[in-house]
């Protein structure tokens, strides 16, 4: 009995916590649809006001940026060591449904006083936020804003993607993909303090009700307003909910990959993801899935997770 319950201990210390303890509900916003209803209006220009942001720049090990065991990544030379990235948000504004944004930046506090940010102590110190050279805290953007924020659409739940949710009015509706919240990683163990401090005061998070895509190009295509203008894609891999977003701007298509790419350079290699993905060959499959859609639309303007 003893060494079963060591056991049972030991499985459950190795496979983690949750991302997150955050309360999640099914989302009632988007229409399911199949990429064939996505690709009949995706080289129409749309009714949404696009703008990205630089929340900051920093630098994180490019092993877990670009996949190092690849064969042109090898072929290239490449080694690990500090890569330059930018954190991001995305302002999609709808002229009906308000204003959205795609990920969140980094909060006020990261710069102006970082022991009351969400992430702190040990876990600050490793991921070297002291890094950080700040350009436009979520929360500097949102008070030049005049009208409110509607509800924050996100790639996925690794933190540099959440680090500005402190700044979002409380209440405020926050989306991702489905089972994200609840994913389970040893790293979590770390991290999910964290997390729920960004999240404190937000809306339960809404899972995308995604159906299968009927013509398989993607895991799931979700119609967010129901007008064809924003689109979610499902593109598991670098973490299982991880989500894509097509946006039909006034000025041509977008396309937001999340961290199913971070960098300049594996996108023009054809390299997907290294460590920081949960499952690199399913992540090199959402990859390939993206970089399709993107050669056989030459128009599409696209936006990777941490380059531009």
């Amino acid at each position: 009995m003893r060494n079963l319950l060591v056991t049972t201990a030991l499985a459950a210390l190795l496979s983690g916590c949750a991302v997150s303890s955050h309360a999640t509900q099914k989302s009632t916003l988007g229409v399911p649809r199949s990429s064939a209803d996505m690709l009949a209006v995706i080289d129409q220009p749309g009714p949404i006001v696009f703008e990205t942001v630089a929340s900051c720049d920093w630098q994180v090990d490019r092993s877990g940026l670009i996949n190092l065991e690849h064969p042109r990544a090898k072929e290239a030379g490449l080694t690990d060591g500090p890569e330059k990235i930018q954190v991001f948000f995305h302002v999609l504004r709808h002229p009906t449904h308000g204003t959205f944004i795609v990920d969140t930046g980094v909060e006020k506090a990261l710069r102006d006083n970082p022991s009351k940010a969400a992430v702190r102590g040990l876990v600050a110190s490793v991921m070297k936020l002291e890094t950080m050279k700040f350009n436009e805290p979520l929360g500097d953007w949102l008070a030049k804003q005049q009208v409110p924020l509607q509800g924050v659409f996100l790639t996925h739940l690794h933190f540099d993607h959440i680090a500005g949710m402190a700044d979002v009015p409380a209440g405020t509706a926050v989306y991702t993909g489905p089972g994200e919240a609840s994913f389970r990683e040893f790293q979590n163990m770390f991290m999910q303090g964290n997390s729920d401090r960004a999240l404190e005061g937000k809306a339960p998070i809404s899972e995308w009700a995604f159906a299968p895509d009927a013509t398989g190009r993607f895991a799931g295509v979700l119609d967010i307003f129901g007008d064809g203008s924003v689109w979610a894609l499902w593109v598991p891999g670098h973490t299982p909910g991880s989500t894509a977003y097509l946006v039909r701007t006034t000025k041509g298509p977008v396309l937001l990959t999340g961290d199913a790419s971070h960098t300049r350079w594996g996108w023009e290699h054809d390299v997907e993801p290294g460590t920081f993905s949960s499952d690199i060959p399913k992540s090199a499959d959402s990859f390939a899935r993206l970089r399709q859609l993107a050669t056989e639309h030459p128009t599409l303007e696209v936006h990777l997770g941490h380059q531009l």
